[in-house]
C-alpha cells in the first residue's frame, strides 16, 4: 500500500448503500484518473439491484402537502403529488410549498426560527405531509397501512409538536423519534442538497466553476465526506490513548518512588514512637516524686496553721469583754438626751409665743414710723415743686416776648421755599408727559420690527430647510421627487429581477425628461404640475403589482401618492408636424424636453398637449403678444411660470422650480437668499437693541424725575408742618403758663395737708414705742433658756455619737475576729483536704507509674522539662505526620498506591490492546473508504458518459482524488450542433445541472426535489434541461419522485403520462388561500 497522509482519508462510520444508476456501458481503466484504481460492477449485480428496487421501491414519496396560517397563508392545499415528475409553475407559493416539506420532515438547513413561519395574527400553524407506504420495505405496513400522514404544528413561541397518523388519519404516536426512524428507513435526508435543493443553494450550485468545490459537492453528497471525519476522530482516539499510555507510565514511576520513599518514613516514625515512649516512662515517676514532696510540705503547713487557731480564740474573747462596756456606757448617756429633750419641748411654745407677740408690736411700730418718714419726704418734694414751677413761670414770660418775634422771620422764609418747589414740581410733570410719547413712539417701532424680524426668520428656516434638500438630492437624484422614491425605486428594480412585472415599470417622469434651456424649468414645471411624480406600466397586471408596492410606501389617503399611468411600451412616437405649435424665436414644452421613451412623450402629448404650450421669457411677452399668437398654440408660459390663455391670464404659485430646476444654480441661488436675509436679521437686530436702549435709558429718567417729585412733594408736606407748628406755637405757650400757675396754687394746698398728717402719725408712733420693748425682752428670756438646754443636749448627742462609734468598731473587731477564725478554719480544712486528695492522686500516680514501668525509675530531671522534651518530640512526630501522615495513614496510603499501581498498569495494558484494535479498524476502514469512493466515482463517470451518449454530447467528467479537484467538460455534440449552440452562454450552468443528475445516480432518496434550477438558462438550455428530466424518470428512476419548482410556464413542453403540471394561480397580497390546478402540459 502507497504511503498517505492520515487526515487525508476519514473513517467510514455507517456508510449506506449508494442507490445505483442506469444501466451502464463499460469503460476501460485508462478513462479514470491514474492514482485510482476502480471495480465495476457487474451487470448481474445491476440486474439484480434494479429488479430489487422495481420491487420494493413504491415507498417513500410524497403524495400530498397542505399547510394552514403558514408563511402569511391560512390555508395552502392540499397539493396532491404525482408518483413520477411533478412540474410545480406559477409565481406564488412554492417557496412555501419547499419550506413546509424541509420544516415538516424536520430539516435544519433554513437557518430561521419556527415562529417565523406562523402567519402574523395566528397563534399556530400546521403543516401535513402524506408519505406512500407500500410495497415490501414499507415502515410498520400493519400499524400505518398504505400511508403516513406527518402532523406538525408549529406555535407562535417557537415550539413544535409532530403527530404521525395511519392511512385512516388515526393517530399512531406523537414522538420525533419515530418520525426519525421513519426518515431513516425511507432514506430521506432533506438537508441533503441532492433531495431537496432550495433556491439559494441551487444558485450556488449552478455557479460553481471551481473544481474543488465541485469534488467537495461530491463527498459531501455521497456521504465520503462522512467516512473520513469518522477516520480523523479514529487517529484522534489512537492519539489520546497513546498519550493516556505515556502518563500512565510516567504515573508508574511515580508510585514506585512514593513506595520506597513510604518506608524509608516508616522506620523513622517507629524509632521516634520508642523515644516518646522512654520519656513518658520519666515524666511518670518525675510526677511521683513531685506528689511525695509536695504531701511532705503539706503537713508542716497544717502544723503551723493549728498554733494560729489557739492566738485567734485568745484575741475574739478580749474583744468581746471590751464590746460590752462600751454598750452600757452608750446606754446611759442616751436616757439623759432624753430627759433634754422633753424639757426643751416645754420650753419650745412659750418661746415661739413670746416671739410671736414681739413681731407684731414691732410690724405695728415699724408701719407708724414709716407712714411718718413717708409724709416727712413728701412735704420737702412738694416744696422743691413749689419752686420750680415759680421759676418756670417767671422764665416762661420772658421767652414768650422773643420767640414771636423770630417766628414770624422763619414763617416767610418757609413760604418763599414753598413756591420755589412748586414750580419745579411743574417743570417735571412736563418732561415726564415728553418722556411717555417718546417711549410710545420707540415701543412701537420696536413691534413693527420684531414683526418684520420674525417673518424675515421663517423665511430663513424654509430657505435652510430647502437648502439641506437640495444638498441632501446632489447625492440622490431620486430623492427629489419624495423621500419614499428611492426605496420604491428599488423595490420595483428587486421585483423586476424576481420576474414579478412583464416589463420593468418607468418612473417617476421627472426622471425620465431632461431640460434643454433650463431657464424654462419653473415654466415646464407649471405645465406638467403633479404628471412628475406618476410611474408607467405597460400593462394593467404590471399596474397591480406596483400598486402593491406603492402601498408599503404611501399609506391610501396620501395626497402626494403617485399615480400610474398604463401604456404599452411598445409603441412609437406621435407624428405631430401638423398639431405642433411653431415660433422661430420661441420653444414648445416638447420641444423644450429630452425624453428617451417614447411612452413618455406620447402620454404627455395625449394629457399635457405639450406640443401646443409655447414657452417664453416673461421680458418678452408683450412683444410677442403684439406679433399674434403663432398657429396651433392653445397655450403661452412665460419663464416664471405664469400661464396666458386667449384673454386670461394666470400668475404662478411658485417662485423657483421643485423637481426640474438646475440643482446648482438653485443651490447657489438659495445661499444668496439665506445670506441676504442673515444679514438683514443682524441689521433688524441692531435697530432693535437701539430702540431698547432708548427706551431703558427713557424709564430710569422718568423713574428718576417720579423719585424727585416724591422728594418735593414731602419737603412740601414738610414745610407746611412746620409753617403750621409754628402758628399754634403761640396758643400752646399761653396755654403752658396757665396750666403752671394753675399747679403752683394746687401745690400749696397739697403741703397744707400733708403737715396735718405728719403731726397725727407722729402722736402714734410715740405710743407704740414702749410696748415693743417689753415684748422684745420677754422672747429675749425665752431664747436664753431655750438656747442653754439646746447646748447641754448637743454635748451629750456628741458624747453619745462618739460612743456610738466605738460600739460599733469593737462590734466590728468583734466581726473580724470570728470571720478570720472562720476563714482560717476554713482554710486549714482546705489544706486537710488537698493533702487527701494529693495523697489519693499519689495512690494514683504510684499505680500508673507501676503499671507503664514496674521497675521504679531515679529521675532527676523535673517534670516540666521532660514536659518540654516530649513536646518537641511531638511535634516532630506530628511534623512528620503532617508530611507523610501518620502511621496508619502511611500504611493506607501504601495501600493503596499499591492499588493505583495495578489499576494504572492494567489500564495501560487495555489502552496498548486498544491501539492495536484501532490500527487494524483504521486499515479496515482506509481500504473500505479507497473502494468506495472508487465505486462511486467509476458510477458517477458511467451515468455522465451514458447522458453525454444519450443526448449526443461530448463531454468528460474527471476526478484527482489526490488533489481532491472534479473537472466536468460539455461540448455540443457533431449531429446535433444546433441544440447546443446556444448552451455557450450557460455551459457552466447546464454542466453542473448535469454533474446534479449525476449525482442522483449514486445517493439514496425516493424522491428529488428542485428550486427553480431553470431560471439560470436561457430557453435552448431549459428545454434540454427539462427532457433529461423525464427522461431519467422515465428510464433511470421509474419507481422515484421528481419535484421541480419554477416561476416559467411550460408553454412547448411536449405530454407525456410520467409528468404531471400544478400551475400556481397568481394572489394579490389580500388573498389568504390558494387553490392549485393540475393541468397538462398542452393545455398550458
Amino acid at each position: 500500500m502507497a504511503k498517505r497522509k492520515e487526515d487525508d482519508f476519514p473513517a467510514f462510520a455507517d456508510q449506506k448503500r449508494a442507490r445505483p444508476g442506469p444501466s451502464t456501458r463499460p469503460e476501460s481503466e485508462s478513462d479514470l484518473d491514474s492514482d485510482d484504481e476502480m471495480e465495476c460492477p457487474s451487470p448481474q449485480d445491476s440486474s439484480a439491484e434494479s429488479s430489487s428496487e422495481s420491487e420494493s421501491g413504491d415507498f417513500g414519496i410524497i403524495e400530498s402537502i397542505q399547510v394552514e396560517n403558514f408563511m402569511g397563508y391560512a390555508r395552502l392545499g392540499p397539493v396532491k403529488f404525482g408518483a413520477n415528475v411533478n412540474f410545480v409553475v406559477g409565481h406564488s407559493g412554492k417557496n412555501a410549498l419547499l419550506t413546509a416539506l424541509i420544516v415538516g420532515l424536520g430539516g435544519k438547513s433554513l437557518g430561521s426560527s419556527l415562529k417565523e413561519f406562523v402567519k402574523d395574527g395566528e397563534d399556530s400553524a400546521t403543516i401535513s405531509i402524506k408519505l406512500r407506504n407500500r410495497g415490501q420495505d414499507a415502515f410498520k405496513s400493519e400499524v400505518y397501512g398504505d400511508s403516513i400522514t406527518v402532523h406538525q404544528y408549529i406555535s407562535v413561541d417557537g415550539s413544535a409538536s409532530y403527530e404521525l397518523k395511519d392511512q385512516v388519519g388515526n393517530l399512531v404516536s406523537s414522538k420525533k423519534e419515530e418520525l426519525i426512524a421513519i426518515l431513516d428507513h425511507f432514506k430521506i435526508q432533506v438537508d441533503n442538497p441532492m433531495s431537496v435543493l432550495p433556491q439559494k443553494m441551487s444558485r450556488q450550485l449552478l455557479r460553481i466553476t471551481n473544481e474543488s468545490d465541485r469534488y467537495k459537492l461530491f463527498m459531501e453528497a455521497t456521504e465520503l465526506e462522512q467516512m473520513r471525519e469518522g477516520y480523523a476522530k479514529i487517529l484522534a482516539r489512537k492519539a489520546r490513548s497513546q498519550q493516556e499510555i505515556q502518563q500512565g507510565e510516567e504515573q508508574l514511576e511515580e508510585l514506585r518512588r512514593q513506595g520506597v520513599e513510604i518506608e524509608e518514613h516508616f522506620q523513622t516514625m517507629v524509632a521516634l514512637d520508642q523515644k516518646l515512649k522512654n520519656l513518658k516512662h520519666e515524666k511518670t515517676w518525675a510526677l511521683v516524686n513531685e506528689t511525695e514532696r509536695t504531701i511532705s510540705n503539706m503537713i508542716s503547713d497544717i502544723n503551723v496553721e493549728d498554733q494560729h487557731t489557739v492566738i485567734l480564740n485568745h484575741d475574739l474573747e478580749v474583744s468581746k469583754v471590751t464590746y460590752n462596756e462600751t454598750l452600757q456606757r452608750y446606754i446611759a448617756i442616751h436616757e439623759n438626751v432624753v430627759k433634754l429633750n422633753e424639757e426643751a419641748a416645754e420650753l419650745e411654745p412659750k418661746c415661739l409665743e413670746a416671739k410671736e407677740i414681739a413681731k407684731r408690736t414691732d410690724r405695728a411700730y415699724r408701719q407708724a414710723t414709716a407712714f411718718y418718714n413717708y409724709s416727712q419726704s413728701e412735704l420737702t418734694k412738694l416744696d422743691k415743686v413749689s419752686e420750680q414751677l415759680h421759676d418756670k413761670i417767671v422764665d416762661l414770660r420772658k421767652s414768650l416776648e422773643l420767640a414771636e418775634l423770630e417766628k414770624q422771620k422763619k414763617i416767610s422764609t418757609l413760604r418763599e421755599k414753598i413756591h420755589n418747589f412748586k414750580d419745579q414740581e411743574d417743570s417735571l410733570v412736563q418732561e415726564i408727559k415728553y418722556l411717555h410719547q417718546s417711549i410710545e413712539k420707540d415701543d412701537e417701532e420696536h413691534s413693527r420690527i420684531r414683526e418684520e424680524e420674525a417673518f424675515v426668520q421663517e423665511m430663513l428656516n424654509e430657505e435652510q430647510e430647502q437648502l439641506n434638500h437640495l444638498k441632501d438630492y446632489k447625492t440622490d437624484p431620486l430623492k427629489r421627487f419624495g423621500p419614499q422614491i428611492p426605496p420604491l425605486v428599488e423595490a420595483i428594480e428587486d421585483a423586476f429581477k424576481q420576474g414579478y412585472f412583464t416589463h420593468k415599470p418607468l418612473g417617476p417622469l421627472g426622471a425620465c425628461i431632461r431640460l434643454r434651456y433650463p431657464e424654462y424649468a419653473l415654466a415646464i414645471e407649471s405645465c406638467l404640475k403633479g404628471l412628475l411624480l406618476d410611474f408607467f406600466c405597460d400593462n394593467h397586471k404590471d399596474e397591480q403589482v406596483l400598486q402593491e408596492l406603492l402601498k408599503r410606501f404611501y399609506p391610501t389617503t396620501c395626497s402626494d401618492r403617485p399615480q400610474v399611468i398604463v401604456s404599452s411600451f411598445q409603441c412609437e412616437l406621435y407624428d405631430l408636424t401638423d398639431r405642433a405649435a411653431c415660433h422661430p424665436e420661441y420653444p414648445t414644452v416638447l420641444s423644450a424636453l429630452e425624453i428617451d421613451h417614447a411612452v413618455v412623450a406620447n402620454t404627455l402629448v395625449d394629457l399635457r398637449s405639450i406640443e401646443s404650450v409655447l414657452l417664453v421669457r416673461s421680458g418678452s411677452f408683450a412683444s410677442m403678444h403684439a406679433q399674434g399668437r403663432p398657429k396651433n398654440c392653445t397655450k403661452i408660459l412665460t419663464s416664471c411660470g405664469d400661464q396666458v390663455f386667449e384673454g386670461r391670464y394666470y400668475s404662478c404659485e411658485d417662485l423657483r422650480p421643485i423637481y426640474l430646476g438646475d440643482m446648482e444654480g438653485e443651490i447657489n441661488h438659495l445661499e444668496k437668499q439665506v445670506e441676504s436675509k442673515m444679514t438683514k436679521l443682524s441689521e433688524f437686530q441692531e435697530q432693535v437693541n437701539s430702540l431698547q436702549n432708548d427706551i431703558k435709558k427713557n424709564r430710569e429718567t422718568i423713574d428718576s424725575h417720579y423719585r424727585h417729585l416724591r422728594e418735593i412733594k414731602v419737603k412740601v408736606i414738610n414745610i407746611s408742618s412746620e409753617i403750621k407748628d409754628l402758628e399754634d406755637e403761640e396758643e400752646n405757650q399761653s396755654i403752658d403758663l396757665s396750666v403752671l400757675e394753675d399747679e403752683a396754687e394746687e401745690i400749696k394746698e397739697e403741703i397744707k395737708e400733708v403737715e396735718e398728717k405728719m403731726k397725727n402719725r407722729k402722736e402714734t408712733m410715740e405710743n407704740l414705742r414702749q410696748p415693743k420693748i417689753d415684748a422684745e425682752q420677754r422672747h429675749e428670756e425665752f431664747k436664753l433658756k431655750c438656747s442653754q438646754v439646746s447646748e447641754l443636749v448637743e454635748s451629750l448627742m456628741e458624747e453619745r455619737n462618739q460612743t456610738g462609734l466605738e460600739v460599733s468598731a469593737q462590734h466590728q473587731s468583734v466581726l473580724h475576729y470570728q470571720n478570720r477564725l472562720k476563714h482560717h478554719v476554713d482554710s486549714l480544712q482546705v489544706i486537710k483536704e488537698e493533702l487527701a486528695m494529693k495523697e489519693r492522686e499519689l495512690e494514683r500516680e504510684m499505680a500508673q507509674a507501676n503499671y507503664l514501668c514496674p521497675e521504679r525509675i531515679a529521675v532527676t530531671r523535673a517534670s516540666d522539662v521532660l514536659d518540654r522534651e516530649i513536646d518537641l518530640l511531638t511535634q516532630r512526630i506530628q511534623s512528620e505526620n503532617y508530611t507523610h501522615r501518620r502511621r496508619e495513614d502511611i500504611t493506607r496510603q501504601y495501600q493503596q498506591a499499591k492499588e493505583k499501581y495495578l489499576d494504572i498498569n492494567g489500564r495501560v495494558n487495555n489502552l496498548k490492546s486498544l491501539i492495536e484494535t484501532l490500527d487494524e479498524i483504521l486499515v479496515q476502514r482506509y481500504d473500505t473508504y479507497q473502494k468506495s469512493r472508487r465505486n462511486l466515482s467509476l458510477q458517477c463517470k458511467l451515468f455522465f458518459d451514458s447522458l453525454m451518449s444519450h443526448w449526443s454530447f461530448c463531454g468528460e467528467m474527471r476526478f484527482n482524488h489526490k488533489n481532491e479537484t472534479l473537472s466536468i467538460t460539455v461540448q455540443p455534440g457533431e449531429a446535433d450542433g444546433s441544440d447546443m449552440g446556444g448552451l455557450s452562454a450557460n455551459r457552466h450552468s447546464f454542466s453542473n445541472f448535469l454533474f446534479i443528475l449525476t449525482l442522483w445516480s449514486v445517493t439514496e432518496s425516493p424522491f428529488r426535489c428542485l428550486d427553480t434550477v431553470d431560471i439560470y438558462m436561457d430557453r435552448k438550455s431549459r428545454k434540454i434541461a427539462m427532457e433529461m428530466i423525464v427522461w431519467i424518470a422515465a428510464h433511470s428512476y421509474q419507481n422515484h419522485q421528481v419535484i421541480l419548482l419554477s416561476p416559467q410556464y411550460l408553454s412547448s413542453f411536449p405530454s407525456s403520462p410520467l409528468v404531471e403540471v400544478l400551475e400556481m394561480p397568481d394572489l394579490e397580497s389580500e388573498e389568504k388561500t390558494l387553490p392549485f390546478e393540475s393541468v397538462n402540459p398542452k393545455e398550458n
